[in-house]
């Protein structure tokens, strides 16, 4: 499977949440699917036990990256929220 095949529906996750508007609360409360969820957990361990191919580095990069963009967002929702 290619890394557009496992990435693509978390990207497409993310983006049809973002395009519905969310409040600042429903922000700090997202969460990624329960399959997004396994997949990155699965890599990650995969990247301690052995390396990865290429196709899960970057596969795992866009994981990381995704991971990263949340979590500044629940951050600025969350000061939102706090003034």
């Amino acid at each position: 499977m290619t890394t557009t095949a496992y990435s693509l529906p978390f990207y497409e996750q993310v983006l049809e949440f973002l395009a519905s508007g969310p409040s600042s609360q429903e922000i700090v409360a997202y969460r990624p699917s329960r399959a997004a969820q396994t997949r990155f957990s699965r890599l990650l361990e995969a990247n301690r036990e052995r390396p990865l191919s290429a196709q899960e580095e970057e596969e795992l990069d866009h994981y990381i990256s995704m991971d990263r963009m949340i979590s500044l967002l629940k951050a600025k929702a969350s000061t939102r929220l706090e003034q």
